[in-house]
């Protein structure tokens, strides 16, 4: 069987108390995988602290690869700046805060064939506190109704991406609201979604860059605009 070459990239903000294991987990998971693999870490602007945490782990770790922003410019941002610089053919990503076990790769990859255009995990339960799970199911329902999309977890950041969905699929957006365009454009453009159930974690470590009423306020603008966008207008390269 031939091994693919895979890119595993983590979006980064300032989780300097975490990304050392994740990154350190997810070069032991590739070598069970693939020989062939690069780790990327999107570094979206943080701290010089944040900043010095990751280059003492890329001394560590030959295969990783640090993209930095001089400043903050959004997850969805964060998101493009990954798949832009993966050189793999199948492209995984999860966030850095260690809420997903990034070892369930392998589960992932163990659903992927030729043919699929993404594998997404699913959480079997929820670890957040309760508010994050009522907006969270709320959050779930109103996008996978207005925008018809495919998937039991909508805002489940734990997928395993074919490269070749990318001849395709254009990314826009700079918020979180990238995961939708995402979903959409993958469904949209006619390629299979298959769907693993993973694990979900208490935080560890740092907080949530989402749930605050600023950037949720921000984000039900960016839905209307994309649901405006690619519902109504159905334009899907712009």
């Amino acid at each position: 069987m031939v091994r693919p070459n895979l890119t595993i990239f983590f979006p980064y903000l300032n989780d300097w108390g975490t990304i050392g294991s994740m990154v350190i987990l997810a070069t032991s998971t590739a070598k069970t995988i693939t020989p062939k693999f690069e780790i990327l870490v999107i570094d979206d602007g943080s701290t010089t602290m944040s900043q010095s945490a990751l280059a003492g782990i890329a001394k560590i770790v030959p295969q990783l690869r640090i993209i930095r922003h001089k400043k903050n410019l959004g997850y969805g941002a964060a998101l493009r700046s990954g798949f832009y610089h993966a050189r793999g053919k199948l492209i995984f990503y999860t966030d850095g805060d260690a809420q997903y076990d990034v070892r369930e790769l392998t589960s992932l990859y163990r659903h992927y064939k030729p043919g699929i255009g993404m594998v997404n995990g699913y959480k079997i339960k929820r670890h957040d506190p309760w508010y994050r799970i009522i907006l969270g199911s709320m959050y779930h329902h109103i996008v996978k109704f207005c925008f018809g999309l495919p998937l039991k977890d909508t805002d489940c950041d734990f997928r395993l991406i074919n490269r070749r969905v990318f001849s395709k699929v254009k990314l826009f957006e700079n918020s979180g609201v990238i995961c939708v365009e995402l979903v959409k454009k993958i469904s949209h453009f006619g390629f299979k979604i298959v769907e693993v159930p993973v694990n979900h974690y208490d935080r560890s470590s740092g907080f949530s860059q989402f749930f605050n009423f600023g950037r949720l306020y921000r984000t039900f603008l960016g839905l209307a605009t994309l649901w405006w966008k690619l519902i109504i207008l159905q334009q899907y390269d712009r």
